[in-house]
């Protein structure tokens, strides 16, 4: 039996910790043998001292027990892959890459969460679908993946229990922005939810957690290696989140972005995005094919229509009206427009997240009301020229205060200038 006072002293002291111990400290945690008082203080000598690979792997592991696991591939029959993303403003991605992976005879499984912040988490994505049903059973998790190659649906509270309860702790302590307590954090949940095969699209910039390459980078190797321990073939990819990711932020505007992308439609960056990750993911299945084949084989599933037919089985089978004029429609439109001509030399995240969030696409508190129909549409990104008086963006929005006000927060994150910027890629950087 641990005693928690000298296991939380000695790593205060910068000692390293005996996985066993480790372990039974969390697993104690769980049980709530352990009170949160204890346990605040592990995360501050952590948030200090740090964590070895190993001490991680045994965070992580611990936290994978606590809970119960599912092993897609095994029940499936086939290698089962999955994509994360660290969040930022706009990234509606993993609607286009689990249909256009399906759509290459991939089985595609994802547990997602909820968002809190600036905009909707996948699932309130989702959700703004008419009747799509993210609460499935395991069994029914597995009967969809297995009869149509793709399931999204939410977390069970038996997944990674230990988790939800030390995230939460985090959250009120100081102590989120430590990099092997996110990391485990993460593939704890990837773990325990059964891929093969996981991309992580680690977002760095204005608009995203980690604010520099040189940190993206250090939590995508975290991440990486707790993979490799547990037998999962793990890619990251550092994408940029200096700028909103697409046109769209708001959780309906990002339904029909994503669509219009399985069509060929969509936004350059955010396609490009959905089609480097897709290939990541063909490439780490059991189809046997390289990267070259494998993106090959998205681009022809965008141009024959065979990714649209899979996102609309998907989202049928889920319960829900694929068709996008289903979507909900905010009743006031407001264009927010350019002062002058130029380029758009900077268009920063986090101010359109936030002004999503005023609008009532994000939460402030887990509590909080989702307004799925409302958010903002960015026309001019970096790069773009524009004249005075054109379409910059446009809000669309519940009544007229709101939208003025967004509207007003919108034009301040643009930046326009006479000569374009340097051009930037959306991915700077793919660890495999």
């Amino acid at each position: 039996m641990i005693r928690p006072a000298e296991v939380i002293q000695r790593k205060r002291d910068g000692a390293e910790l005996a996985p066993d111990e480790l372990a039974e400290l969390v697993l104690a945690y769980a049980r709530g043998e352990v009170p949160d008082y204890q346990l605040a203080a592990f995360c501050m000598a952590v948030y200090f001292r740090g964590l070895s690979d190993a001490e991680t792997f045994a965070l992580t592991d611990a936290m994978v027990r606590s809970g119960e696991t599912i092993d897609l591939g095994a029940r499936i029959g086939r290698r089962v892959v999955d994509k994360h993303s660290t969040g930022g403003v706009g990234d509606k991605t993993t609607l286009a890459v689990g249909p256009l992976v399906a759509a290459c005879g991939v089985p595609f499984g994802k547990m997602s969460g909820r968002g809190l912040g600036h905009t909707g988490g996948t699932l309130d994505k989702l959700e703004s679908i008419p009747g799509f049903r993210v609460e499935l059973t395991t069994d029914e998790l597995v009967a969809q993946v297995r009869e149509i190659g793709l399931a999204i649906v939410g977390q069970t509270a038996d997944l990674v229990p230990a988790d939800k309860k030390l995230y939460a702790l985090r959250d009120v302590t100081a102590t989120v922005d430590q990099v092997s307590l996110i990391a485990a954090s993460i593939m704890s949940k990837k773990i325990a939810a059964g891929a093969d095969a996981i991309v992580l699209d680690v977002k760095v910039g204005d608009g995203a957690f980690m604010k520099t390459l040189d940190e993206a980078r250090t939590l995508a190797e975290a991440m990486r290696e707790l993979g490799r321990r547990a037998g999962r073939d793990v890619v990251c990819v550092l994408t940029d989140m200096d700028q909103p990711l697409g046109r769209a932020v708001g959780n309906a505007l990002e339904v029909r972005e994503a669509l219009a992308t399985l069509r060929g439609e969509g936004p350059a960056d955010f396609s490009e995005l959905v089609l480097d990750a897709s290939a990541h993911l063909l490439a780490l299945s059991d189809l046997g094919v390289d990267r070259v084949e494998a993106r090959r084989r998205a681009e022809q599933a965008v141009a024959d229509g065979s990714a649209v037919a899979a996102f609309e089985r998907w989202v049928r089978a889920q319960g829900g009206d694929p068709d996008p004029e289903a979507l909900p429609k905010a009743p006031l439109i407001r264009e927010v427009l350019a002062p002058r001509d130029g380029y758009v030399a900077r268009l920063a995240a986090l101010p359109i997240g936030l002004a999503a969030l005023h609008l009532g696409a994000g939460r402030r508190t887990k509590e909080d009301p989702i307004d799925h129909s409302v958010g903002v549409v960015c026309h001019r990104k970096r790069g773009d020229a524009v004249e005075h008086g054109e379409t910059l963006a446009e809000i669309h929005a519940r009544d007229e205060e709101t939208a003025r006000e967004a509207a007003d927060a919108v034009l301040a994150a643009y930046e326009l200038a006479d000569e374009p910027p340097a051009a930037r890629p959306i991915v700077l950087d793919t660890l495999a």
